[in-house]
């Protein structure tokens, strides 16, 4: 992440086992990076990036094909971060993507990882299966890698999920087998629209180029430049529903008309698309490239545009309408009739990325290509142009990544899983938390009980002398701590540069057994006042974790509420369910519960990614259901979060102002 030709300013920490801990600086200075004529270092800044500090993401993975060390990580300001010593290659007859905190590309039949050190390891090679190249893009699956490939028999028409570690195939999604099955159940002849490959042509009847694993429903959307978009069961790998221009040659068959999304009125359907996801409000998003059928069997075909956007549809299946909701036209100024793409970050966060801007064919001189970035707003922060070249070439699928979560080994105390400020007095009313030891080792922690020092953090009232108490799952004390000098094993607290800045705060170092526990902060004498309770993971290379944590207190109004911290450490690998319960705790024996729950969700940047006020609400409510996690009480709140790496915040606050012990919870779903 260093800036080539320059004097880059490093400042690092040294913390030693005594606790004590030391800070430098240094400089690094850097010779200039020869970007080989891809105007990396160089663009054309259409808008430089503003000061806006609202945009959630700070770098872009490009999976570009320019020079011989592509795919690259930009920068929101337009600088080049990173380069990969192992080059991709063009979209057709290659693929990378950023995942694990490490960049996959593929050669050929093969995919690779290359760390950001620059090691590669190759992780599979699939011409057994086939395979002679993968193609455009490589996505997230249900538990794996989704890759498209070009095998011997069908072009650009296979897509299988793979391990990211080891590589070993999880699925194949034959596109020709799944619609040549729906064709023949609907009275029609594939033989008609689905093409293999033959010595004399390759048969583009299909031209896949973007997938997306939808984990609200278990299925696979995929998109076909060639015809449409098309949703698959994961299960069963049979049809859901189809999005596309009813004036191409695909709706012409009842059997695949059959599955049609209608478009709601004032609503255009995708032509030529490209990268398509899902977003957090489980919308469709594309991006829509306007250019009509190209393969020649394909007749007629569709309309075409002279211009190109992003597109969000709202999809109702039961009524089986398409709704576009949100799109970023330019004016209709803007034409990139192929490769491109659009993703959302946060919220309403979008990198937008023109990949061939001009006319198709492209001409001899080359195309522009473009970077776009918008927050929630809908403002732009930044629009960049990069010098002409190959179609495809320079920018390419660009995705926002989020260095500043990239997971390094462990070397010391990592906070994971458990942070809870709440308001404690007496009675119900003190802050209990709870989480698991899973594994076969011990694991070793630091549970601290803060107040004083939350006085430095703007907050009144604090609990002047915090009580720690540690059960564990048949209630049984096996730890308690007033002042945590006083703690037998304090040098551990100390060691671990974890020692708290008052002595009337609390701490412990224990090594716990896999099982569940319960930790309770109170005041001293029955004193009353905002609390902090916080567990570090100090062995986090044992063959342990810390699981599902659990935290109930007390849920007043302003800085009176319930709050949760919990950190995600696998980088984009984890899908959370966070709860907050309220009226569910009479039934424990609990008195003045919280009667209606609402929960908000901050990422570390304290933006909202995420709100609800009762369960059934959030768009993913079925997923709630199906992993057993359902409130009890439909005032009580859930929602379904796929996030990456990073520390988040849950916030349990009472609808209206509402006040009474409430309880939020987060599972982490394999």
């Amino acid at each position: 992440g260093l800036y080539a030709g320059y004097t880059n300013t490093v400042r690092l920490t040294y913390r030693f086992l005594d606790g004590s801990s030391k800070q430098a600086v240094t400089s690094i200075t850097t010779t200039t990076f020869d970007d080989q004529g891809c105007g990396y270092n160089n663009p054309t800044r259409l808008q430089p990036r503003t000061n806006s500090t609202h945009l959630s993401y700070d770098y872009i993975f490009d999976s570009s094909a320019c020079g011989n060390f592509s795919p690259v990580i930009l920068d929101s300001d337009g600088a080049l971060r990173w380069v990969s010593p192992f080059r991709s290659f063009p979209a057709l007859v290659g693929a990378s993507t950023f995942f694990d905190g490490a960049v996959y590309v593929s050669r050929g039949s093969t995919l690779s990882r290359v760390d950001l050190d620059g090691s590669v390891s190759l992780v599979a090679d699939y011409s057994n299966l086939g395979v002679e190249s993968l193609h455009h893009n490589i996505e997230r699956g249900k538990t794996g890698l989704l890759i498209e490939v070009d095998t011997n028999a069908w072009y650009e028409s296979v897509i299988l999920e793979v391990d990211s570690a080891d590589g070993h195939l999880l699925k194949i999604f034959n596109m020709a087998d799944i619609i040549s099955a729906a064709m023949i159940a609907g009275g029609d002849d594939p033989s008609q629209f689905v093409f293999q490959r033959t010595p004399q042509s390759n048969n583009d009847w299909f031209h896949n180029n973007a997938a997306a694993y939808n984990r609200a429903d278990d299925s696979v959307i995929i998109s076909s430049r060639e015809n449409f978009v098309i949703c698959i069961d994961y299960k069963t790998r049979t049809i859901k529903w189809i999005l596309g221009d009813p004036t191409k040659k695909w709706h012409q068959f009842p059997s695949l008309a059959h599955f049609a999304l209608m478009l709601a009125p004032g609503s255009l359907p995708p032509i030529g698309q490209h990268a398509v996801s899902v977003t957090y409000d489980q919308n469709l998003l594309l991006f829509d490239n306007g250019l009509k059928s190209l393969f020649p069997l394909n007749q007629p075909p569709g309309e075409g545009r002279t211009f190109s956007s992003p597109r969000k549809y709202s999809l109702d299946l039961v009524g089986k309408v398409a709704t576009e909701v949100w799109n970023f036209p330019m004016n209709q100024s803007v034409y990139s009739p192929i490769c491109s793409s659009c993703y959302e970050d946060a919220p309403l966060n979008y990198l937008i990325d023109y990949a061939s801007v001009g006319v198709f064919p492209p001409p001899p001189g080359g195309v522009l290509a473009q970077l776009l970035g918008l927050d929630a707003a809908g403002e732009k922060i930044f629009y960049y142009q990069y010098r002409k070249n190959g179609p495809c070439i320079t920018a390419y699928n660009s995705i926002p990544v989020h260095l500043e979560n990239t997971k390094f080994p462990a070397v010391g105390p990592q906070a994971f899983n458990l942070s809870t400020r709440g308001l404690v007095s007496g009675g119900d009313n003190v802050l209990i938390g709870g989480f698991i030891v899973t594994g076969t080792d011990p694991k070793s922690v630091v549970l601290r009980a803060l107040g004083p020092s939350l006085s430095g953090m703007g907050l009144s009232a604090v609990l002047t002398d915090p009580v720690l108490s540690v059960y564990n799952s048949s209630g049984t004390l096996i730890a308690i701590n007033d002042n945590w000098q006083d703690d037998p094993i304090h040098s551990v607290v100390e060691a671990n540069g974890l020692a708290p800045a008052n002595p009337s705060e609390a701490a412990v170092a224990r090594s716990l057994p896999p099982g569940a526990y319960t930790v309770v902060v109170s005041g001293k004498d029955a004193t009353a006042g905002i609390g902090l309770g916080e567990l570090y993971d100090i062995s986090p290379l044992s063959n342990s974790t810390l699981g599902n944590m659990s935290t109930r207190g007390s849920v007043g109004t302003l800085d009176n509420v319930l709050i949760s911290g919990f950190i995600i450490g696998d980088v984009d690998s984890a899908t959370v369910i966070v709860r907050a319960l309220g009226p569910t705790l009479a039934s424990y024996g609990v008195s003045g519960v919280l009667s209606d729950p609402t929960l908000t969700i901050y990422d570390s940047n304290g933006s909202v990614i995420a709100s609800n006020d009762n369960w059934q609400d959030d768009p993913n409510a079925i997923l709630v259901q199906k992993n057993g996690l359902t409130p009890p009480n439909a005032m009580e709140s859930a929602l379904v979060l796929h996030l990456p790496a990073g520390a988040y915040t849950a916030i349990v606050r009472g609808a209206n102002d509402g006040t009474g012990v409430g309880l939020a919870e987060v599972y982490t779903l394999h």
